[in-house]
């Protein structure tokens, strides 16, 4: 991709900001080097990562690269045989702990995420290098006794000495005979050797040798004689220690040189990974989505005299992305099938150059695998090259006017450009001769059209407004200007040149009608009579604009009304619900109650020797009314809740019996696959509530990924199990368990209803001694009571 147009178009900003999100210097390199795509697999690939890095990030909002360092130096020190620091090899274990963190998180995951999975399996493990570090070196930065056993008993040695020799200076200190000559009564060091301070004038009274005396010269500091062995054995043991700790550092050293590569390659993975994390967040941040990417069709000798090269941009409310969100006015910008050349005309700093900029650096964006700032939905051909001039390029070094520098680019941009480029002309055929200049930007415009490319352009010249009108695959497009408050609108039109606001503006600043009339007379009629055509249009638009802003407001004042609505069916339908509940629980006391009356009747004939077949009728109606009374409470169906589309995966749904929010995976005909954070549930449709959907679309036909998703079988949280036979019920939830201990759920509700209780007894044994249930307890009052367990799964 064009290096100039790169830095015209402030692709660089971009990725300075995106750069702000990245986690260490290996990936802020990256970023900063980060180079559109000029093919459409790659493009599309580094979209789809993208995508699935933001899925990831709202299962996993606190997922880094953890404590991954930038190692290449000290890497490159091992490698020319230098010897590593303590910090250093804490810094290669953490970056390898982080690396295996990561690669496990993205297996676990792998069929979910796919491309992020791939990228992670290029990850590699050197063998043993965590464990030889942790053997050898504490959190801390300090070699272990353990990291040999020879510094072992060196360090063993060292501090039987040293508590010797320091014993005996501490004699010493406390010897009243020593007492009076001592500057203090204390022990210090010099030059690695334990000496005492002794006052200058008392010089010879102890024998000793002098290592220093103080600044001042009041202080002498002294070795006694007698303690010149323990001394030299302290200090010899010191140094044996340093050459041991040199000798572990330099034999880790030489393990870091030997897996060089692999911890090199660890880096490089991690900073890639540690990229498409950056590029989730920066789009979460800007409220990016994912562009519709086209290809550009091969080009095909036709006896048709169409050159459109077949390049596709249809972008809905889209910004600029270093402009303030809060005050930029989005642009829609549509080239269709017939299309392929935009003509903007309108006023001096009415964003006709912003318009051009905003196209240009999301085509850039996109092509980078960059989520565009725009609204879902929008489209864009992937280009080979992007080529644009726009802006003052007058060079005084090269004594260049600013019309000779747009000339040497715009004749640059000729020789390199073909149909697979996206050509962007600001202010073509300015800076010279009026006649000439519109002369030559006509030229440029169809010499271009002729080589079928796609071509942004903006003008002053209206010679250009008629060429494009005339011309099959130009359209011209303006952008607006408020003759009431003389600013522009920055809103772009496509379709309608701009007119010409001049002698409108003079006027209203209060030129002389003399003159003004003067002008007018001077104009064409064609002239004229064009304006008002250009009058009349935009002021239909205006009306038009008005009416639908009317419209707007008045859809929007009804979905306001509805939600409220909504709102107030939904709590009467928990205040419906929670009445039901209760009235179910009272009436499973009331049968419960019966049952213990039939039990006693059946006692009482028993012992009156009577036969028990009169309270079968009654028998059997009780379990009637049990199994009635143990059906749960449905909820309702808000009729008023209208999806404005069916569930999608990606949508964010709210799981009404878990009251937990969650992100749609699947779905089938039955039921919808969530995820609600690591777990993955089905749960039915009617118990999820559909909420704003995340920023997701339709994408094109893309090569087959190198990393096919696995599917796995994820069970409901329910099992129910009434009305089954023992047997039949065992199997069956026999296989629902394994089911989801495989799924990884945390738990499961059976429903067996109360009834004799035969059924309950069955299940919890089963329960008891199976492998996969860490408990069971039974379900809360809303759950059904002792009419349901709920099986806790082993992790």
């Amino acid at each position: 991709m064009d290096e100039k147009t790169c830095h015209t178009l402030e692709f660089d900003k971009v990725l300075q900001l995106l750069a702000g999100y990245t986690a260490f210097p290996a990936s802020t390199e990256k970023a900063l080097a980060l180079a559109p795509a000029s093919h459409i697999d790659e493009a599309y690939r580094r979209q789809t990562l993208t995508s699935e890095a933001r899925q990831l990030l709202i299962t996993h909002p606190d997922l880094t690269i953890g404590g991954a360092r930038d190692i290449r130096q000290a890497v490159e020190l091992a490698r020319h045989s230098g010897v590593l620091t303590p910090t250093d090899f804490l810094d290669i274990k953490s970056t390898l702990v982080a690396a295996r963190n990561l690669s496990r998180t993205f297996e676990k995951n792998a069929f979910q995420y796919p491309g992020l999975n791939e990228i992670a399996c290029r990850l590699p493990h050197p063998s043993g290098l965590v464990d030889a570090i942790s053997h050898a070196i504490s959190d801390h930065g300090e070699i272990l006794d353990s990291a040999s056993p020879k510094l072992s008993n060196i360090r063993s040695e060292l501090g039987i000495a040293r508590e010797r020799l320091l014993g005996k200076l501490q004699r010493m200190v406390t010897d009243q005979k020593f007492t009076p000559f001592l500057q203090e009564a204390l022990i210090t060091q010099r030059d690695g050797r334990y000496v005492l301070p002794l006052r200058s004038e008392f010089k010879g009274r102890i024998k000793s040798i002098v290592h220093d005396q103080s600044s001042s010269g009041a202080t002498l500091f002294i070795e006694p004689l007698g303690v010149v062995e323990l001394n030299n054995q302290n200090r010899q043991l010191q140094l044996d220690e340093r050459d041991e700790e040199r000798r572990i550092l330099a034999e880790l050293s030489d393990q870091v040189r030997s897996h060089a590569e692999e911890i090199s390659q660890t880096v490089d993975v991690l900073a890639e990974l540690d990229l498409v994390l950056a590029c989730a967040r920066y789009a979460e941040t800007i409220n990016a989505t994912e562009p519709v990417l086209h290809p550009l069709p091969p080009r095909k000798i036709s006896a048709e005299k169409s050159h459109h090269p077949g390049s596709r941009i249809r972008l809905q409310q889209a910004w600029h992305p270093l402009l303030n969100p809060q005050t930029v006015v989005p642009i829609d910008v549509e080239l269709d099938d017939q299309t392929y050349a935009l003509v903007v005309t309108g006023p001096n700093t009415g964003g006709k150059t912003v318009t051009l900029k905003t196209i240009g650096l999301i085509a850039l964006m996109a092509q980078a695998g960059l989520h565009i700032p725009a609204h879902s939905g929008s489209e864009i051909s992937v280009f080979q090259d992007i080529f644009a001039d726009i802006g003052d390029e007058q060079s005084i070094e090269q004594s260049l006017s600013t019309f000779s520098s747009h000339i040497t680019n715009i004749i640059r941009i000729l020789k390199k450009s073909d149909y697979r480029s996206l050509v962007i002309l600001d202010e073509l055929g300015a800076g010279t001769d009026p006649q000439e200049g519109a002369a030559l930007a006509r030229a440029l415009l169809t010499n271009l059209l002729d080589h079928s490319v796609t071509t942004l352009v903006t003008t002053h010249h209206p010679e250009l407004k008629a060429f494009a009108h005339v011309t099959p695959g130009v359209v011209n497009a303006s952008v607006e200007f408020d003759l009431e408050s003389l600013r522009p609108t920055y809103h772009l039109v496509i379709g309608i040149p701009g007119r010409s606001n001049a002698l409108s503006i003079a006027e209203r600043l209060g030129l002389p009608q003399d003159i003004i009339a003067s002008a007018r007379a001077d104009l064409t009629p064609e002239d004229l009579h064009a304006d008002d055509l250009l009058d009349e249009i935009h002021r239909q638009r205006d009306l038009s604009r008005k009416a639908r802003i009317a419209a707007d407001s008045a859809r929007q004042e009804a979905e306001k009304l509805r939600a409220e609505l909504i709102e107030k069916m939904d709590h009467i339908e928990d205040e419906r619900q929670t009445i039901l509940e209760n009235a179910r629980l009272e009436a499973e006391e009331k049968i419960q109650d019966l049952e213990d009356e039939l039990r006693e009747a059946r006692c009482w004939l028993t012992r009156q020797r009577q036969p028990a077949e009169t309270l079968k009728p009654v028998e059997e109606k009780i379990e009637e009314l049990q199994i009635e009374v143990e059906k749960p409470v449905r909820r309702r169906k808000n009729i008023l809740v209208k999806q404005t589309r069916p569930l999608q995966p990606g949508d964010k749904v709210r799981v009404r019996s878990l009251n937990v929010k969650a992100v749609v995976n699947a779905i089938s005909d039955e039921d919808v696959e969530v995820q609600v954070g690591a777990l993955r549930i089905r749960s039915r449709l009617d118990d999820l509530e559909f909420n704003a959907p995340l920023e997701t679309i339709s994408k094109p036909a893309a090569p087959t990924p190198a990393v096919k998703p696995v599917e796995v079988d994820v069970p409901g949280i329910e099992l129910d199990l009434r009305g089954q036979r023992a047997d039949d019920a065992l199997d069956m939830l026999e296989r629902h368990l394994d089911s989801a201990f495989i799924a990884g759920m945390p738990f499961i509700r059976i429903i067996h209803g109360k009834g004799t209780g035969r059924l309950r007894a069955v299940i919890r044994e089963a329960l008891e001694h199976h492998p996969q249930v860490k408990s069971y307890e039974s379900g809360h009052d809303k759950e059904g009571g002792e009419g349901v367990t709920v099986a806790k799964l082993s992790s």
